[in-house]
């Protein structure tokens, strides 16, 4: 799920329980090789992944600190719970999810 703007980060935070959002950028290595991790958990996890341009919401990016990509922020009820930065591997970011599905 694309997320264009802070609105429909709130929205889509509010209406699901566990919220994965990945702070990205087309040109950025990391994020493409991150991408297929990304997926999977997406696919094999409660975690609702919730994909953010930093190039088209840079105000979000700032909002939420982002200072290098890619930052995944995971929302657990509507609250910050997690922020990694950089590649993560499926394993360490599959734990992060599931300790607080």
């Amino acid at each position: 799920m694309y997320i264009n703007g802070d609105a429909e980060l709130s929205d889509t935070v509010a209406e699901y329980d566990l919220v994965l959002a990945n702070f990205y950028a087309d040109w950025c290595g990391p994020c493409q090789m991150l991408a297929p991790v990304v997926e999977t958990i997406a696919a094999e996890t409660s975690a609702t992944v919730a994909k953010i341009d930093i190039d088209t919401n840079q105000q979000l990016a700032a909002e939420y600190g982002v200072r290098g990509v890619p930052t995944l922020v995971l929302f657990d009820d509507g609250q910050l719970a997690e922020r990694l930065v950089g590649m993560q591997d499926e394993a360490k970011l599959r734990s992060v999810v599931e300790a607080h599905a």
